[in-house]
């Protein structure tokens, strides 16, 4: 099993569930959250002078598959999310050695 976590930029959030549904993942959780790469940011021109703004709005989006939805879904994901532009995000991939379903005890890809 894979822990797949995307960040991605907030327009983006419909088609990443449509991937999800496509993918068959059985679940997801979706986080807001601030950040920067590469890019550091942008600068903006106010009344005031610049402002320099380094922490842009995200979304994280987690899930658990089986390892032979992984490699799909992360080419779904690259084909359909980038918009070609700095800050389109990325794909981490952990191992996960086990999940319990709590309510019924069952255990590994059967959790899921």
């Amino acid at each position: 099993m894979k822990k797949v976590e995307v960040i991605i930029r907030p327009e983006k959030l419909d088609d990443m569930k449509e991937i999800l549904d496509e993918c068959s993942t059985t679940g997801a959780m979706v986080s807001n959250i601030m950040g920067y790469g590469n890019q550091k940011g942008y600068k903006s021109q106010h009344h005031n002078g610049d402002y320099f703004v380094n922490l842009l709005p995200k979304l994280k989006v987690e899930t658990v598959v089986s390892d032979d939805v992984c490699e799909k879904l992360i080419a779904m994901v690259t084909e359909r999310i980038p918009t070609g532009s700095y800050g389109d995000g990325k794909i981490f991939v952990y191992d996960i050695e086990d999940a319990v379903r709590i309510r019924t005890g069952e255990r590994g890809d059967d959790a899921l």
